[in-house]
C-alpha cells in the first residue's frame, strides 16, 4: 500500500509538477515498485501509477462527498 507522501509525489508527476530534490529517494522507489517511469530527466506515470492516483482520487471524493438531502 502506498504511503501519503507516495501518493503525493504520484500526483505531482502526473500534473507535471516539479518536486524537490529531497523527494528523489521516495522516486526512485517508485520506479522500483512500478509506479513511476523515467525518460531521460522526464518522470511519467506507468499504467500502475496513473491507476494508484485515479483510485486514491475516488476514495477521496467517497470521503469528502456530503450526505444528500
Amino acid at each position: 500500500m502506498l504511503r501519503d507522501n507516495q501518493l503525493a509525489i504520484l500526483r505531482d508527476i502526473s500534473q507535471s509538477i516539479a518536486f524537490a530534490d529531497d523527494k528523489h529517494g521516495a522516486v526512485e522507489e517508485l520506479i522500483v515498485e512500478g509506479y513511476v517511469m523515467k525518460d531521460g530527466d522526464i518522470y511519467e506515470l506507468t499504467p500502475k501509477g496513473v491507476t494508484a492516483v485515479e483510485e486514491h482520487a475516488a476514495a477521496l471524493a467517497g470521503v469528502n462527498a456530503k450526505p444528500s438531502s
